[in-house]
């Protein structure tokens, strides 16, 4: 028998609850990760099940030990297979690379690539596998356009479609889970950093991404269950937690990248440098012939919880490789008022106000980022960052409103 869309919904609030005695002797005053709970919990939610997991490094204990060693060694956990995601199970590739299908040498099991695959192929891939079920476990950052998180709804679709249980297990968002923010993606610009309509900055956790991708986006819904966190606060930035921080990919070394993210990646879809190839990505920008004028500009917005200063660097790799470019470095003062896709567009505007070099990378990637054409539109037509922010309110409130829904944590 089917189980209806309500009936999964339900089953996935319920999941993973502690036992009474294992809940009342926890702290309150600690962050538990889903996999703390679930190892604390002798792993019942996965009892009888042949086990797969979709992981990369962030995948770690708070020992830093990764939990596909952790679980391989458990006699309580049948582990069969490991799924990899761009950048790979271990992290040896770079953006935009995965490391193929090999057998993981410290424990020997199965590692298959399961970076830009979905549908009915991924769902093969998993059929071969000979799993039950398929557990997630990755550090997210955030962002609509990480894609991690496309990555979930990809394994959660095609688990469906091989008739497999999806297990997500819970970490926190590291900036916060106060609120979305940013324009909502229009499905004609779905693609990998996008595929479906949520937020630029969602403000969700990746269980509260999996409820929403089940109860909204999902043709046939997987059998879901989220093992929740404990003591995780919406209001907390990551390093409330005391847990270590591993690069959930190479350009996204701490979690101040993660705070700048969602708002200063539309320069991917420039000419401008958006940071790789330095040691802080995405808080420094720049291009050859900026000068001071740009981060003055931007200064005078009177940005709500971040200054601008005046920055030169010269990339390893990437846009302008060995190159000194000119720019801005993004100095934030009071998190709690930052808002960075709000950053991101003023700095886009007063970019273009003051260098006359600024050009839209020509296949309009820009607009794959930000879900739609409007934004490189507005700010074409010399709109202002509050014109332009202005203009997506409606569909925002929209999306707010339907993740209110799915959102585990108060």
């Amino acid at each position: 028998m089917r189980l209806s869309r309500r009936a999964l919904l339900a089953a996935t609030t319920a999941a993973a609850s502690l036992p009474s005695a294992a809940a009342a002797a926890e702290r309150t005053d600690r962050l538990r990760t889903g996999f703390e709970r679930l190892a604390a919990d002798g792993y019942s939610v996965l009892e009888g099940q042949k086990v797969g997991i979709v992981t990369n490094p962030t995948g770690v204990t708070r020992t830093v030990r990764h939990i596909v060693d952790v679980m391989h060694a458990d006699e309580r956990v049948n582990l069969r297979a490991v799924f990899g995601p761009e950048h790979g199970f271990r992290g040896t590739a770079q953006a935009g690379g995965s490391e193929g299908r090999y057998d993981d040498p410290a424990t020997g099991l199965p590692v298959y690539d399961t970076y830009l695959k979905s549908g009915q192929p991924l769902a093969d891939i998993f059929t071969a596998s000979g799993v039950d079920t398929v557990v997630f476990d990755i550090q997210d950052a955030g962002a609509r356009f990480y894609t991690y998180i496309w990555t979930l709804f990809d394994c959660m679709e095609a688990a469906a479609l091989a008739g497999k249980r999806f297990v997500v297990l819970d970490r926190p968002n590291p900036v916060t889970g106060r609120a979305a923010q940013g324009p909502v993606l229009h499905m004609e610009f779905s693609t990998f950093v996008g595929r479906r309509p949520v937020s630029q900055a969602h403000g969700m956790t990746v269980a509260e991404l999996a409820r929403l991708f089940n109860g909204e986006f999902l043709t046939t819904p997987v059998p879901l269950e989220t093992v929740r966190m404990s003591g995780w606060k919406r209001s907390s930035f990551y390093d409330a937690w005391g847990l270590p921080w591993v690069p959930p990919s190479p350009n996204m070394p701490t979690p101040d990248t993660a705070l700048v993210y969602s708002g200063t990646c539309l320069f991917e879809g420039t000419n401008l440098s958006e940071g790789r190839g330095t040691t802080r990505p995405f808080e420094l920008l720049g291009a050859e012939g900026i000068d001071r004028r740009w981060a003055e500009a931007a200064e005078a917005l009177g940005l709500p919880g971040v200054h601008f200063r005046e920055a030169y660097f010269a990339p390893t790799f990437s846009k302008f490789q060995g190159k000194t470019v000119g720019g801005v470095q993004i100095h934030i003062h009071d998190r709690a008022a930052y808002d960075p896709v709000r950053t991101g567009i003023a700095l886009l505007v007063t970019a273009k106000k003051v260098w006359s070099g600024f050009a839209w990378r020509p296949d309009n990637w820009i607009d794959k980022l930000t879900g739609n054409t409007r934004v490189r539109m507005l700010i074409d037509a010399g709109a202002s960052a509050d014109e332009v922010v202005a203009d997506w309110q409606q569909e925002l409130s929209a999306f707010r409103r339907t993740r209110r829904e799915y959102l585990l944590y108060t």
